[in-house]
């Protein structure tokens, strides 16, 4: 009989816990606390100028990415891609010297002038191909395959047809490229 008691009471006492209101307040989960942003102005020889939010602690490697990487036109030397950026820096990437940015769009794109010969998009290797604004490894292997799968480009204006390749970097590069004679 007592342990039929202390059973009663046990079984009432576990009752009483489990149905009882909680106390205290609700744990609210709350997102993780991330830093501010900072903000880089990225100028010079990148296929993508502008203005970029990057996370505390962001390297100069990491601005330049963001703006696309470096056109074939930069001058990378003297450049510290380890360097940590600021907040509120303007971040210029410099030419190499007898290459010079004019602005001649609307949309204030900037061309590059080289000093050296037409390319010849018939027979340019890759390397010759990234030279040009805006074409970068892939786009330049895209090229080359292009032409193995479909014979020589008849016009400069063919090359919009290689995926890639739009009109917008087509106005870039349509003064540095030839078909040949």
């Amino acid at each position: 009989m007592t342990s039929g008691i202390l059973f009663g009471l046990f079984v009432a006492a576990l009752v009483w816990v489990v149905a009882r209101n909680p106390s205290g307040e609700a744990v609210t989960l709350r997102p993780v606390p991330t830093d501010k942003p900072i903000i880089v102005h990225i100028t010079g020889a990148v296929p993508r100028p502008g203005v970029y939010a990057l996370p505390q602690g962001a390297r100069v490697q990491d601005g330049i990415s963001a703006a696309g990487g470096f056109l074939a036109e930069a001058e990378k030397e003297g450049i510290n891609l380890a360097r940590v950026l600021e907040d509120g820096e303007k971040l210029e990437i410099p030419y190499i010297e007898g290459f010079s940015p004019v602005v001649a769009t609307p949309e204030d794109e900037e061309i590059f002038v080289p000093t050296t010969d037409l390319i010849d998009i018939n027979i340019a290797t890759t390397f010759e191909l990234e030279t040009l604004p805006g074409i970068g490894p892939t786009t330049a292997q895209k090229i080359v395959e292009y032409r193995e799968e479909n014979g020589p480009f008849f016009s400069i204006e063919d090359i919009i047809n290689v995926p890639g390749v739009g009109p917008a970097t087509f106005e870039r590069i349509k003064d540095l490229i030839t078909v040949g004679e």
